[in-house]
């Protein structure tokens, strides 16, 4: 007997400052599934690879016409190479990575409650005050352009060395300014769900 089975994959991201409590963006992300069935694959295989390693950031996502009309480009969830429009910063947020700086702020927890048919990895990424070491010293910035003005991020896995990672989500937003005056923490849900059940959620 053949037992039919699917799973559904969806992301959700909360940037927010944790001190204010000022949130940012609090939406959906896309998925990239085609890296997110090889990286379930390699992970379930027991490869050593496919595993969450990085949040990345850039500044390519939009752009600001001089009425200050925000154009959203689409999310890269198409080809093995998909990758940020733009990266500028990233942080690795696999807290048994030794390359984890702070795996008390950048760290992943797995949430599950018995009898659900899903599961949430919780991604915790925080750029603290001092981070990028560039950034300007508040957050007036009108270059929408400028190196630390963040509109796009995703979740990278490892495929082997860290410059050859792989993404598996992407999301666009308007532009978001870190400086040294503010932290920014993200919150990154991904639920992972047998759609044997998809009704009960």
């Amino acid at each position: 007997m053949i037992e039919p089975g699917l799973a559904k994959i969806t992301g959700h991201v909360k940037i927010h400052d944790p001190n204010s409590g000022e949130i940012f963006y609090n939406d959906h992300n896309a998925i990239h599934y085609e890296n997110i069935s090889i990286a379930l694959a390699q992970t379930l295989s027991d490869r050593n690879l496919g595993y969450i390693y990085q949040m990345a950031f850039g500044n390519g996502g939009s752009s600001v016409d001089p009425t200050g009309v925000i154009t959203y480009l689409p999310p890269n969830t198409t080809g093995q190479n998909a990758d940020l429009y733009n990266q500028t910063y990233a942080k690795v947020v696999d807290d048994n990575s030794a390359a984890d700086t702070d795996p008390i702020n950048n760290k992943m927890t797995v949430l599950h409650t018995a009898g659900n048919v899903y599961t949430d990895i919780l991604v915790t990424c925080l750029l603290d005050y001092g981070e990028p070491p560039e950034q300007q010293a508040f957050d007036n910035s009108t270059n929408f352009n400028g190196e630390y003005v963040f509109d796009e991020l995703g979740l990278k896995v490892w495929n082997g060395a860290s410059d050859n990672l792989r993404l598996i989500t992407h999301v666009i937003f308007h532009p978001v300014q870190k400086s040294l005056n503010r932290q920014i923490q993200i919150d990154y849900t991904l639920r992972i769900q047998t759609l044997s059940n998809i009704n009960a959620v």
